[in-house]
């Protein structure tokens, strides 16, 4: 019985092992470019490198109430299959997340913000990189003004970033909130290379 098993687990990994795509083969798959020929172009200075497309994310959200917004500096900062994630819990507790596109995210976030004001800035970064893979933990606060004392939300963004060689894109942000039973590390408080 126990060579019979041994047989059909060793099948099962050959099966396996061959059914895998190796690297050399990806370049066979279709490739995604970081912009599409209806994607906004980005201005050069916004995706130069991490800190600068970090901080226009930041930036193209923030402004006092009655401002608009631009959009289109929004979304050629992101590829066009990127998602924006946010998560918090249902009314029975449970925790749950809502995936939007960059275009979902305007449609459903833009007005309030552009409304009622809103200003986030990065408090801290905790980076991870890999060739053209970066990972960012950006603990944020969030104000309605510019000059309020206290933030009226704090969180982490989770960003992560493509390089296509010429420029970095976003591919998504998922985020959570801190609250009461969720506070945010020390670890996340103080920026980490």
């Amino acid at each position: 019985m126990n060579q019979t098993r041994t047989c059909l687990l060793f099948l099962a990994l050959t099966v396996g092992a061959m059914m895998v795509v190796p690297p050399s083969r990806l370049s066979a798959q279709p490739v995604r470019e970081t912009s599409a020929e209806s994607w906004p172009a980005a201005n050069p200075s916004d995706v130069s490198s991490i800190d600068a497309i970090i901080a226009a994310l930041y930036d193209v959200i923030s402004g006092p109430a009655g401002e608009k917004r631009d959009w289109d500096r929004f979304r050629s900062l992101f590829v066009p299959e990127a998602r924006l994630i946010p998560t918090g819990r249902n009314a029975a507790g449970r925790n749950r997340y809502r995936p939007l596109t960059p275009d979902e995210y305007v449609a459903s976030s833009g007005s309030s913000l552009e409304e009622q004001g809103f200003f986030e800035v990065e408090t801290a970064r905790t980076l991870e990189e890999f060739g053209p893979i970066a990972h960012a933990f950006s603990t944020y606060d969030s104000r309605r003004k510019e000059a309020d004392v206290e933030p009226f939300d704090r969180g982490i963004n989770s960003i992560q970033l493509f390089f296509d060689g010429e420029r970095w894109a976003v591919m998504n942000i998922f985020w959570s909130a801190d609250r009461d039973d969720l506070p945010i590390p020390a670890r996340y408080k103080t920026s980490r290379p």
